[in-house]
């Protein structure tokens, strides 16, 4: 019988959401609902270390931000919770006892000075706490069970760790890169159970997968060199059978493709790296985010998904629904795939420009409200409708727009002067004070058929005047149709703005 689809993403809260976790969100979540399965978010906070204050409903919003929300998870709840790993501290020492009572696990209660000593005296041979040095070590397979028990009842700290078999190749298929083997004499005897009782990520992620009754497992490739120690615990651990199946995602890498993408790559080149704005509670440094920078969440999750996977098709603009549709491991790259800015503009772009102006409705009218502008919905709309082409982030919308609310602080002078002259001057002069109050309705079409026409009248080509025509309107060689600006502006000011400019550019 085949077992029902599910999946988890299982962050630690340590700081803002990169892109190659937001990416392992979606291919959870597009697995997921492919087949009907149930994707579950679980925190692994165990590392009380590097947790961050703030960062567990940080990873929530990114999430909730992206349309990527849970089916299980600390706020959904679910019957295979709690869904925080702090909250599930008492399984993991049972599982642990476990692997110590037949001979998996061994209790270590080496000092840090007793390890780094070690680690300096093996460091020419390549090799740390493992098979070759583990009786050298002062362990529970270096100590008799009396010893044993003197230093645990006398509150001795310890760590229990893995027994790596010896000689033994690991095997396991990877849903991406095929099958792959590893040698444990070439492995550590890694730590389990810390000193303080929490549980590493080694153990814990196996026993919350397994409890959970996780079907597959979608990770970043870093993750691979852990994988033998993992399938080796579902091995000891009596849950071969359910062991899960693993898809180890490539990295997203630097622009040039040398090495993974990091906040760092960001700072220094000028884009976002998280999904959201991240704010370290302990610095107080802000790390901008892709949402704040101005992309759309759905431009977002396409870019995010064509990041190293694609459909075999030219397709490059998904909607999740076709995404879900479509999302196959397959299709997933073995190799990196390159982050491009420009790239991640021009999906943003496509969005802006497609998107009904009633979706950024209350984002404009926010930004107008804070610069103490009032406007009807209907004439916002009417220039979202003029501008959104020309905008690849949503701050743009007003960087593409503001002439319609505020007058020009200033004029291109210099870009008209050029081919300014006196029948240019005459005309306006005229138009303004011949023609401008004879246009009715003041409408796009019939303000282009008044100008153009009271233009050929005077023996002038109606393209030597759009240009001064649109810097009197605007201040610059820039926007839309510059009949519908003069639309939007209304007579009376389209007209002042003109009289101003003439004047300056009749200035020798």
């Amino acid at each position: 019988m085949e077992r029902k689809v599910r999946v988890r993403f299982a962050p630690s809260p340590t700081g803002g959401m990169h892109l190659g976790g937001m990416r392992t969100v979606l291919y959870n979540y597009l697995f997921a609902r492919q087949h009907n399965g149930s994707f579950v978010l679980r925190i692994e906070d165990t590392d009380r270390f590097l947790y961050v204050e703030g960062a567990e409903q940080y990873i929530k919003d990114c999430l909730k931000w992206c349309g990527l929300e849970p089916d299980e998870g600390v706020e959904q709840g679910g019957e295979y919770g709690p869904y925080r790993q702090s909250d599930r501290k008492a399984l993991y020492q049972r599982y642990a006892e476990k692997l110590i009572a037949q001979g998996d696990a061994y209790y270590a209660f080496d000092t840090p000075e007793e390890l780094a000593e070690m680690r300096k005296r093996v460091k020419s041979q390549g090799s740390g706490y493992d098979q070759h040095h583990r009786l050298e070590m002062k362990n529970s397979l270096t100590l008799s069970e009396d010893e044993v028990q003197k230093l645990i009842d006398a509150g001795a700290p310890y760590v229990v760790r893995f027994k790596m078999p010896e000689a033994e190749s690991v095997y396991f298929k990877d849903l991406i890169r095929g099958e792959i083997s590893f040698e444990t004499n070439q492995l550590d005897d890694k730590v389990l159970l810390k000193k303080d009782g929490m549980p590493t990520y080694h153990l814990a992620v196996v026993v919350d997968d397994y409890l959970m009754e996780i079907s597959h497992i979608f990770r970043g490739e870093e993750w691979l060199s852990s994988t033998p120690l993992h399938v080796l615990l579902w091995e000891k651990l009596g849950w071969k059978d359910a062991l899960p199946d693993y898809a180890h995602l490539p990295l997203i890498l630097k622009p040039n493709g040398k090495g993974k993408l990091s906040k760092r790559d960001g700072d220094k080149m000028g884009f976002p790296v998280y999904a959201m704005n991240w704010k370290d509670p302990k610095t107080g440094d802000l790390t901008e985010g892709f949402k704040e920078r101005g992309f759309l969440p759905e431009a977002f999750v396409n870019m995010l998904a064509l990041l190293g996977w694609n459909d075999g098709t030219e397709q490059e603009i998904f909607s999740l629904n076709e995404l879900v549709e479509k999302f196959s491991i397959d299709r997933i790259h073995k190799g990196g795939a390159k982050f491009d800015y420009d790239r991640a503009l021009w999906f943003n772009h496509n969005y802006i420009k497609d998107c009904p102006s009633s979706e950024f409705l209350s984002y404009f009218k926010a930004l107008l409200e804070e610069k103490g502008i009032s406007v009807e919905e209907e004439k916002i709309l009417t220039i979202l409708d003029l501008i959104k082409e020309r905008c690849s982030l949503l701050p743009e919308l007003w960087e593409n727009s503001y002439y319609f609310f505020r007058r020009p602080g200033e004029w291109d002078v210099k870009g008209v002067k050029k081919k300014w002259d006196e029948e240019k001057s005459v005309f306006f002069k005229a138009l303004l004070e011949e023609e401008w109050d004879q246009i009715a309705p003041f409408e796009e079409e019939n303000i282009e058929k008044h100008i153009r026409g009271f233009a050929e009248k005077r023996g002038l080509k109606s393209g030597k005047m759009l240009l001064p025509l649109r810097v009197m309107l605007v201040g610059g060689k820039f926007g839309p149709s510059v009949f519908a600006i003069a639309e939007q502006l209304g007579k009376e000011e389209a007209k002042a703005r003109m009289e101003i400019a003439k004047a300056l550019f009749d200035e020798d």
